[in-house]
């Protein structure tokens, strides 16, 4: 159940009640793929750092541990004991990254592991089914994400498929959730629309899925190789068509300023590896843009990465010593690095939320990206 807060121009103030807790949005998820944040982050890590969501991908845990194991270990929140709301993306997203090893039909998509080649099959109910035994808190609906080069024909083809697949996913969702063994029978169902950077199938796509009164609705197919203006220009077009009393979320966005560009034009879910994945570079944001740790200038630096952070990081070592762990491969710095840019992002959310509250988000996003942009 979504309700919506407070409106700021296009910016959204939500709350999304589930079986697991409330969410407030906007909401970055904080992306384990495996059921883990990469860089030997725990949960009880999360629960510091102020983590709302984790973000676990279906296909990566289908294939390891397999979700037959999770559904018997009592679901993904007891296996990796989180208590809080789980989002598991549908699979679609690896039909994309796979493209060398994998054949999409109207029934669904046959692909080779990427771990030891075995065969595998997914389509809708397959997806559907994998996510039920996985018991996360929304499932999202299994689609093909399209290359943002992909010519209009193979686009419009493509996303009247992802339309019918949508629909299937519907009904086998209800048909699960209805079963007597199945352990999260509340588990929440979100679109996705697709079509590159074509605005009048995108239009379209919105319209039509819409009418499925669905849990949310998510943009995918952005963030793979389009530009910044072009998403932008994609998210004004498209977030009015989908129904502003539901989720709107944008898959895989992205950098704080892309984050700030996407409220102001109406969505209100975000989910991201770069904060893991640069952290565990040495590469840590902060109010004044980011910092690489490796950076000789930070040898004798002994001030926290940014003053003021509360994050494990920032309370307790200096920029220094995370510099030394990166340099010694010590795995406590890019755990450090990790913990602190997750921070960064769940606290900017917060600040984000408290400017829609305060009807003074346009004036919270110049100064935040201003900040952002020094050197």
């Amino acid at each position: 159940m979504y309700e919506l807060i407070k409106r700021d121009g296009m910016a959204k103030r939500g709350r999304l009640t589930t079986v697991h807790g409330t969410i407030e949005t906007p909401v970055f998820m904080n992306v384990g793929t495996a059921a883990a944040i990469k860089g030997g982050v725990s949960t009880d890590d999360l629960r510091q750092i102020k983590t709302q969501v984790e973000l676990s991908n279906t296909y990566h845990l289908h294939v390891r541990p397999g979700d037959e194991v999770v559904k018997k270990l009592g679901g993904l929140h007891k296996f990796m004991n989180w208590d809080k709301p789980i989002l598991t993306d549908s699979g679609g997203f690896q039909v994309f990254s796979l493209a060398s090893l994998r054949k999409i039909k109207e029934e669904g998509v046959h692909f080779n592991s990427h771990i030891d080649g075995r065969k595998i099959f997914m389509g809708p109910e397959q997806s559907m089914q994998i996510q039920s035994n996985l018991a996360s808190t929304i499932a999202m609906a299994f689609d093909e994400c399209p290359s943002s080069v992909a010519d209009k024909k193979y686009m419009a083809n493509s996303v009247a498929r992802t339309t019918r697949w949508l629909k299937r996913c519907k009904d086998e969702m209800a048909r699960l959730n209805a079963l007597p063994d199945t352990i999260n029978p509340q588990q929440m169902l979100f679109g996705i629309n697709q079509g590159g950077i074509y605005e009048d199938i995108r239009i379209e796509h919105a319209q039509q899925i819409s009418e499925l009164d669905l849990d949310g609705y998510a943009v995918g197919g952005l963030a793979v190789g389009e530009s910044h203006e072009e998403m932008y220009r994609i998210l004004d077009e498209v977030v009015p068509h989908l129904p502003t009393n539901k989720p709107t979320y944008l898959m895989g966005v992205g950098t704080p300023a892309n984050i700030l560009e996407a409220v102001d034009r109406g969505v209100d879910f975000f989910d991201c590896v770069y904060p893991s994945r640069n952290g565990r570079h040495g590469h840590v944001y902060t109010n004044h843009g980011k910092m690489n740790l490796f950076n000789a200038k930070y040898e004798l630096d002994d001030r926290p990465i940014e003053e003021g952070c509360g994050c494990p990081a920032c309370r307790s070592y200096s920029r220094a010593y995370i510099r030394h762990l990166l340099k010694a491969k010590e795995m406590l710095g890019m755990r450090l690095c990790v913990l602190h840019n997750l921070y960064f992002y769940n606290t900017m959310m917060e600040e984000i939320r408290d400017a829609i509250d305060a009807g003074e988000y346009k004036a919270y996003k110049k100064r935040k990206l201003e900040g952002m942009e020094q050197k």
